[in-house]
């Protein structure tokens, strides 16, 4: 405490409390293939100009795509999922994506290693293995987001066309920390001739959905905030879809958390928002609801640090009060919840109720949060009727 000796007027600072900072929602973290060795050409036909290619289970950040090419190589014949796969990444919006070689994507236990270094990285909130396909390793992305609770599996639907649920989602199981989508997409094939070093012109490719998808997430999360569903949204790049799904089938998949893509007015649009499971996933069975708890809780997790080892008594419970407060007014004036009042979209409570004399012998501090969810407008219905005559 400051001494004061002489008479006048002194002005202190007070530190307030922290704020707390919405975290990132849309680092993509993608799990692929690349055959070759280990010193490559950049370019078909070069001699000079080589990369070294990036070791097996070793995180690598990319922000752009000819930074990928550097590390992974160009649209190769051994290259050509992951590499389009990241190229419709960020043609779609994404803007920083850590891209993991795995030896064999369709073994569970080689997917598991690279997911558990991909546990490190703390920024990652999307996971993606475009092109995996089996039941095995499409848990096993999906338990490595359950498990750290900050993040959301993409998924790839089966090849099929056979519109039923079990045909497109296989065997794995219900979660609402993940999404599917359905089915495949044509995309101009970039893969370049032997002979010219450049695309045949015309040749298509049909690739999985789920980087591009990604990078749709990171588009609506920038655009809109990661409250906004990522649907009603053009895949860019898309040139065709492998199955064109109509109405009448997508009535029978969508309650079960199969999104769709489909062709409207010469658009290819994402038209399912459900997280896998759909209806049986209750309150979490939207995409944008469980990706903006997420949100939530990491941001007030990383935001209220400084909570630990201090003093438990009232002027922590008001820091805490005034720190989460003032970060969910901002997520309630973003439009994330809803409300015409910030004291009808949430409530927050740390106070002697909800700390008392045994939580704190505990070492706790206890703070209940209530949050009311804007839910995406899956079904707009307009009601017509006929009149005999209208008044004046």
């Amino acid at each position: 405490m400051p001494v004061y000796q002489a008479p006048g007027v002194y002005v202190e600072e007070v530190p307030g409390s922290p704020p707390i900072v919405g975290v990132g929602t849309s680092t993509a973290a993608f799990l692929g293939e690349v055959a070759g060795d280990v010193e490559m050409p950049l370019r078909p036909g070069s001699d000079t100009d080589h990369y070294t290619l990036v070791a097996v289970e070793a995180p690598t950040l990319v922000t752009h795509f000819e930074q990928f090419k550097t590390k992974f190589g160009n649209f190769d014949a051994g290259n050509q999922t992951l590499a389009h796969a990241v190229y419709g990444f960020f043609l779609n919006g994404g803007t920083r994506c850590w891209v993991t070689r795995v030896v064999d994507l369709d073994n569970a236990t080689d997917v598991g290693d690279a997911l558990a270094q991909v546990a490190k990285i703390d920024e990652v909130a999307v996971v993606a293995a475009p092109g995996a396909l089996t039941a095995d390793v499409q848990t096993a992305i999906v338990n490595h987001c359950e498990l750290l609770g900050d993040r959301f599996a993409i998924l790839d639907g089966q090849r099929t066309t056979a519109i039923d649920v079990a045909s497109i989602q296989g065997t794995v199981a219900d979660s609402d920390y993940a999404a599917l989508y359905f089915p495949w997409i044509d995309v101009v094939d970039q893969t370049p001739d032997d002979t010219t070093g450049r695309p045949v012109a015309g040749a298509r490719l049909t690739v999985p959905p789920s980087a591009h998808l990604a990078g749709i997430y990171a588009r609506v999360d920038a655009s809109r905030g990661v409250h906004k569903a990522p649907a009603n949204e053009v895949v860019r790049g898309a040139l065709d879809l492998e199955y064109l799904v109509t109405h009448n089938e997508q009535m029978g998949l969508n309650p079960d958390g199969v999104n769709v893509i489909r062709g409207f007015n010469g658009n290819l649009k994402v038209w399912g928002a459900r997280t896998l499971g759909g209806d049986d996933n209750g309150e979490f069975k939207y995409v944008n609801v469980r990706r903006l708890f997420l949100f939530l809780r990491e941001s007030i997790d990383e935001g209220t640090q400084f909570a630990v080892f201090e003093p438990n008594a009232q002027p922590l419970w008001q820091k805490i009060r005034r720190s989460v407060t003032g970060f969910l007014t901002n997520v309630w004036r973003d439009g994330a919840l809803f409300g015409e009042t910030p004291e009808q979209a949430f409530f927050v409570k740390c106070d002697e109720t909800t700390n008392p004399p045994e939580v704190r012998d505990a070492g706790q501090v206890v703070t209940e949060i209530g949050v009311a969810v804007v839910k995406p407008a899956e079904f707009v219905i307009f009601r017509i009727s006929q009149l005999s005559g209208v008044a004046s």
